[in-house]
């Protein structure tokens, strides 16, 4: 059987270029199409992939050929220094290992965001994609048997989301750099580029948590630890340090800890942060941490209806 090729969106600033992927020895096409039982089977399958550790894996960039292995579960990363000044947007990049006699090629695409002075960070569980995270049976429910197109964006998350997209912005070819970091494992990443496809969320850099290699590990999807979450959170930030930024979250797990931590640490990068309400009540602790923000000069907003979002982005100037 050969190896499969699978390639995550990058990024790059003026001085280095990050791009990631994996390499399978199994795995299972997700089809979107499947209702109930089969979109269960569809999902689970995800969660049996086989990966190959320290394998050979070639990065063409211009005339550079570079050459790394994989790590233990499968997974690479290319951390490049640009020796030559490259356009901004979306460009692609080409990664290709060899297996026998034949040569297995796939293309990927990274971000050199256009100069200016926004980016954006959020999460995806309830925070724009209703996942019921706080009801764990729920959750694995809707997972299991609700299919791609059947899942839903929370009301007015999408203009939100592209104003974000293209705040400060005279060409609607320059986005804002934006980037999407959750608890869920790279076993869902076709999933998610699909879903904010099909909504037409902003494309973003996804950053997720580490792969899962067995049935037993798909009941713990998005649980555990979310520390990952705060390391990709703080890198982001430290890669594009002249940006200001917006965070997105939402009351349901750890992201009002995780922003406080982050705005305390960069003291005069985070312009606001927004946490979405997911219960009937506002939490104690959430408004706590926001009001300890506020102390920090962040803006910050806790909504239950993405409308409240949008006014308060108006009415402190980030978007028209």
């Amino acid at each position: 059987m050969k190896p499969i090729l699978q390639l995550y969106r990058g990024y790059a600033n003026e001085e280095e270029l990050i791009v990631m992927g994996h390499v399978f020895k199994r795995t299972y096409n997700y089809d979107f199409q499947k209702k109930n039982f089969k979109n269960a089977r569809s999902i689970i399958n995800q969660f049996r992939i086989k990966t190959l550790q320290n394998f050979d894996i070639y990065l063409k960039l211009g005339d550079q050929e570079i050459h790394t292995k994989t790590l233990d579960d499968g997974y690479f990363k290319f951390c490049i220094p640009l020796e030559k000044e490259f356009d901004f947007g979306w460009m692609e990049y080409e990664v290709f290992i060899k297996y026998k006699s034949e040569i297995i090629t796939a293309k990927g695409s990274f971000i050199k965001p256009h100069k200016g002075n926004l980016g954006i960070i959020s999460d995806i569980d309830d925070t724009f994609l209703i996942s019921h995270t706080q009801n764990f049976f729920k959750k694995i429910y809707i997972l299991l048997f609700k299919n791609v197109n059947d899942r839903k964006v929370f009301k007015d998350v999408v203009p939100h989301y592209q104003a974000l997209s293209s705040a400060g912005r005279h060409n609607k070819e320059e986005e804002n750099a934006f980037f999407y970091v959750s608890s869920s494992e790279w076993n869902l990443y076709r999933f998610i580029v699909k879903f904010t496809k099909i909504h037409h969320l902003p494309r973003a850099v996804i950053l997720l948590k580490d792969i899962r290699r067995g049935i037993t590990d798909f009941f713990m999807s998005g649980r555990g630890n979310h520390d990952h979450k705060f390391d990709k959170i703080k890198h982001v930030l430290e890669f594009y340090p002249n940006l200001k930024y917006v965070l997105l979250g939402d009351d349901s797990q750890h992201d009002p800890m995780l922003y406080e931590r982050i705005c305390k640490i960069f003291p005069v990068t985070v312009k606001a942060v927004y946490i979405r309400q997911t219960g009937k009540f506002q939490k104690k602790s959430t408004k706590a941490i926001l009001k300890n923000l506020e102390n920090l000069e962040v803006s910050v907003c806790y909504f239950k209806d993405s409308s409240q979002a949008i006014m308060h982005s108006k009415s402190i100037g980030i978007i028209k």
